[in-house]
């Protein structure tokens, strides 16, 4: 069963519909909606400040979510899909965001709707980042805009598979 720990008296809480890996980690001020997925080694710590998370969103295996002390938030949006090994610092992530594996977007940085961030990008502190497109590099630069439609279809179809592997571990 995941490691679900209150801390500083915050009990994490969850909407239905929810898979938590075996080993996942959620501990103190978190809340997320329904139908949302962590998976292996994920580790989501609302220890020194919250995490909120929207609706079908799915933190794949490794990911870590951490804030600063009193200083920066996790807010995401719905229709989310977090890669494997992405560290997400303080951040606000909007609806329909795909963030590919190992990337990193740090502390007040906004990742607009019906975006791609590629794998391995580094958003920097404080980016906002246009709706509507991809970003790619170290630091993360626009490479791109994209069709909202092709954009939530594509991120559509990855939410709606982790809904459908969660099921699998049920």
């Amino acid at each position: 069963m995941a490691l679900i720990k209150p801390l500083r008296g915050f009990t994490p809480q969850f909407g239905e519909n929810c898979f938590f890996a075996e080993n996942a980690t959620i501990i103190g001020d978190v809340i997320m909606g329904n139908d949302c997925s962590i998976w292996f080694n994920a580790v989501l710590r609302g220890d020194v400040n919250s995490i909120r998370i929207g609706n079908k969103v799915n933190i794949q295996d490794g990911a870590v979510l951490h804030c600063l002390y009193e200083k920066t938030k996790i807010t995401m949006g719905d229709n989310i899909s977090v890669g494997h090994n992405v560290t997400i610092h303080g951040a606000t992530i909007k609806n329909d965001v795909l963030i590919g594996m190992g990337a990193t977007i740090l502390d007040n940085a906004v990742v607009q709707e019906n975006t791609i961030i590629a794998a391995n990008a580094l958003v920097r502190d404080g980016e906002i980042l246009e709706p509507n497109s991809i970003y790619a590099g170290v630091p993360a630069r626009k490479v791109k805009d994209i069709d909202p439609e092709q954009t939530r279809e594509m991120i559509n179809k990855i939410a709606n598979n982790y809904l459908m592997y969660a099921s699998w571990y049920k």
